[in-house]
């Protein structure tokens, strides 16, 4: 037996050399002597059939046999991978390289920071709340009584009875008056849900909300902030109108109305030939809704109003489907570079 492991050796080494830098030939090498129907592993199982005497040399031979193979194997492997490496070809680093592409702020990112520069230079605090709202504070504690529309379930995500998808972020308003003492100036900017989509309307989306209460707050003040922001968002070209209207938590209530940015007045079918375009809700808030936070109305009034940012994204840069903010097309991003304001 210790003639015939020889000669498999030799055999083997001889297929290796044969095998070159083929890995798929050298791995078959490795089957031919080392799998389990190898040649090397047939000779292993014929152990038992010798003189007891002659086990041990033939044992030993089989196994050194076996390192041996395994070791060139190993080293036709390695030879093989710095071959394919050598074969790859060389580049030339003084060509030009690619210049990778550069990303731009996201169009709804780049206008609630706007909103936001804009209220903070008029001395607002910014504040956030909890998405998961409890029912009380997104409904209750804003004077929204149990039977009201905006509680049906095509309009809300509810959790479970007592805990929904907060369908605005004046709830933050309430979380904040509960810990402190007038005077507040906060907005509150964030993600809001309604069970609603379409061109216009998207399951998810943002809104900021704003709030202003102390003593001798006055529609009047309302007016000028609402004003003035809109005149810094889209320019002091652009009227301004408030037309009363209905909100369960402010009395009296109004919704603010610009001048249609793209027919300037004259009338599009963006404005349904009005020349006007609707882009927040506001007024002053309810007595009752100060009620829920220990504040006195005889002793303090203020406003709130509320945007989504979508919708001024929307008239800002004359984009007339609001699902493009959401569905990721680079050609539509890449038309947005953010310009930062001093």
């Amino acid at each position: 037996m210790e003639e015939q492991i020889k000669e498999l050796l030799e055999q083997a080494l001889r297929d290796l050399e044969a095998a070159g830098s083929d890995l798929k030939e050298i791995d078959g090498v490795r089957v031919k002597y080392l799998g389990k129907k190898g040649q090397l592993t047939a000779l292993l199982r014929k152990l038992g059939t010798l003189d007891p005497a002659l086990r041990p040399v033939a044992g030993k031979a089989l196994n050194e046999a076996r390192e041996n193979i395994e070791k060139a194997i190993e080293e036709a492997r390695k030879r093989a991978k710095e071959a394919v490496i050598l074969r790859i070809e060389p580049f030339d680093v003084t060509v030009p390289g690619r210049r990778p592409a550069v990303g731009s702020i996201h169009p709804i990112t780049q206008t609630a920071r706007e909103i936001a520069r804009i209220f903070v230079q008029m001395g607002f605090e910014i504040v956030e709340g909890p998405e998961v709202e409890l029912d009380y504070y997104n409904f209750e504690a804003l004077n929204i009584p149990k039977d009201h529309p905006a509680r049906d379930m095509q309009d809300t995500f509810y959790v479970s009875e007592d805990v929904v998808l907060r369908t605005h972020t004046s709830p933050i308003q309430i979380r904040v008056m509960e810990k402190r003492k007038p005077p507040v100036q906060i907005i509150a900017p964030g993600k809001v849900y309604r069970c609603d989509s379409d061109m216009t309307h998207s399951p998810m989306f943002h809104q900021v909300e704003g709030l202003m209460v102390g003593k001798n707050v006055s529609f009047a003040d309302l007016k000028g902030v609402l004003t003035l922001f809109v005149h810094q968002m889209f320019g002091t070209h652009i009227g301004v109108r408030f037309r009363p209207s209905f909100f369960p938590f402010t009395e009296p209530s109004a919704e603010v109305d610009i001048q249609c940015v793209i027919c300037g007045g004259s009338g599009c079918r963006v404005c349904s030939e009005t020349g006007w375009l609707e882009i927040l809700g506001c007024g002053m808030v309810d007595p009752a809704v100060y009620g829920y936070v220990g504040y006195d109305p005889e002793e303090v009034t203020g406003f709130a109003f509320g945007m989504g940012i979508e919708r001024i994204a929307m008239l800002k840069w004359g984009i007339n489907d609001l699902r493009m903010f959401f569905e990721n097309d680079i050609r539509f991003l890449h038309q947005f570079r953010f310009t930062p304001k001093p």
